[in-house]
């Protein structure tokens, strides 16, 4: 009888997901720990939700027949009920709003970073999982609380390690555009999210791709045809017409004002009113004209947002190693949603937020070199130089660690040359080598390994290389302190 063959699987990653490396996993921490503190400093607190959700809670993404609508990962419990993984951390927000609503302190300041989860067609930079960071005010009406998250904007793309001139931050009120679609006298949904999509993709496509679109619509280089808004010359004359305006620039009093002439008693009124105020706020905390600028034209979140809206661009353009320049477009947004917590209530309850993809922002700083404290602290290695005296190898570790460096002992196979070869391959800072002399003498060997890799590369003299002592003698009793001397002459 022929032995079974064994199933073996194949080794392969889901499309749209990624194993992080270690250097990324520091970068994503370092920038995390910047805006996290931002956040406590302005008095916001720190939550956390569970990875699923019930799939009706999560808005858009609601229960068909038999199973949710794409764009989530969802499965049925035991009860029946579906659940799914979070799409991102608001629609979890505006759930634990509303089911302790009474006993929250309001207005309720949050701030949360985490995975979220979406199932939708993966593609270059375009991830299935990824992290989120945002911080929200819930229960705060008013434009002051949407000037407050634009200035704290502002400060975690400092924290993150930008300068003023290398960000600038969009904002726009979402009203503005009601009152633009409200004077096309349609209360058709689809036109208006046409429209919508229409605008958001002027940056792209420009005023005559934007001008199909609100038309009969706009076949691309590929010969996919996208079908338009269907609006009529007269329709299509305004919303261009409110776009040019809105791309004339000035000062944001200057915006507010040419806004405001043009307004009428749309709801483009009360955008404008909340704009004038949130210029007040900013100018008074010293946000520049050229930091945030107000741009009507920003769209954000088609069916999401209910007033002031805005985005942060990055200025600067890192480059790949060919020279070509990367593209990251925004790397955080926000603005107001009133009516996501009254979904649960029936009540509106007035919200705003910031948001930023931890990922995307991370790849673009390490990309500009500003992302402080990505590096880990300098690994130590003590070599296992004679396995009957692995517990003073333990301890030598053990007191490296409770001087703040990384440090571990060597618990796998090999001589003491492949022992080095691990330390190198690990980019560790120093070799600790300890055998049977060593102990006898009272003393231990230090390797190091950076001046080693630093001596491979410039030096060619024999007698140079021994003059610049890699390895060194200490007593046991110095090897911690020799080691932070190294460290604190090189700065």
């Amino acid at each position: 009888m022929a032995k079974e063959k064994t199933f073996r699987p194949k080794a392969r990653r889901p499309r749209g997901f990624e194993d992080r490396a270690a250097h990324v996993i520091r970068a994503e921490r370092a920038l995390v720990t910047a805006a996290s503190a931002v956040y406590e400093r302005w008095g916001f607190e720190p939550l956390e939700t569970p990875a699923f959700e019930y799939a009706d809670a999560l808005g858009k993404f609601l229960p068909d027949e038999d199973r949710p609508n794409e764009g989530v990962f969802a499965m049925q419990d035991d009860d029946g009920q579906w659940m799914a993984l979070r799409y991102d951390l608001t629609a979890p927000l505006a759930r634990f709003a509303a089911e302790g609503f009474q006993d929250l302190v309001k207005p309720y300041r949050r701030y949360q970073f985490g995975e979220v989860w979406r199932n939708e067609k993966p593609g270059p930079g375009r991830f299935r999982q990824f992290v989120q960071c945002d911080a929200d005010n819930v229960g705060a009406s008013g434009p002051a609380a949407d000037a407050e998250m634009i200035a704290l904007a502002a400060e975690v793309m400092r924290a993150a390690g930008l300068t003023d001139s290398e960000f600038v931050i969009r904002v726009n009120d979402r009203r503005l555009l009601d009152g633009v679609l409200e004077s096309l006298g349609s209360a058709d949904e689809t036109r208006r999210m046409r429209v919508l999509r229409a605008i958001d993709k002027l940056d792209r496509l420009g005023m005559e791709g934007v001008e199909l679109l609100l038309g009969k619509g706009r076949k691309d280089e590929s010969g996919d045809f996208t079908e338009g808004a269907g609006l009529d010359e007269a329709g299509r004359a305004r919303v261009l017409g409110f776009l040019e305006a809105s791309k004339a620039g000035g000062s944001r009093a200057e915006v507010t004002a040419r806004l405001a002439g043009s307004a009428g008693e749309t709801a483009a009124r009360a955008g404008v009113e909340a704009l004038e105020e949130i210029n007040a706020i900013l100018t008074a905390l010293g946000i520049s004209e050229s930091l945030a600028v107000f741009d009507p034209s920003v769209v954000r979140g088609l069916g999401y947002y209910t007033g002031p809206v805005f985005e942060t661009e990055l200025l600067a353009t890192p480059t790949y190693p060919d020279g070509s320049p990367m593209q990251f477009g925004s790397v955080a947004s926000g603005g107001r949603y009133d009516d996501l917590v009254a979904r649960f209530t029936g009540q509106q309850v007035p919200a705003t937020g910031f948001s930023f993809g931890v990922s995307r922002f991370a790849a673009a700083l390490s990309a500009l070199g500003r992302l402080e404290g990505a590096d880990a602290a300098p690994l130590v290695i003590v070599v296992a130089a004679d396995k009957a005296r692995m517990a003073d190898y333990f301890i030598m570790a053990a007191e490296l660690r409770s001087a703040g460096l990384r440090a571990e002992a060597f618990t796998g196979n090999g001589n003491m040359g492949k022992q080095l070869k691990y330390a190198d391959r690990r980019d560790a800072a120093f070799a600790v080598i300890c055998g049977e002399e060593e102990f006898a003498s009272g003393t231990v060997q230090i390797k190091d390994l950076n001046l080693g890799a630093q001596l491979a590369e410039s030096i060619t003299d024999r007698d140079e290389w021994k003059e610049q002592k890699q390895q060194f003698s200490v007593p046991r009793s110095e090897l911690v302190s020799a080691i932070l001397t190294r460290l604190s002459a090189r700065g």
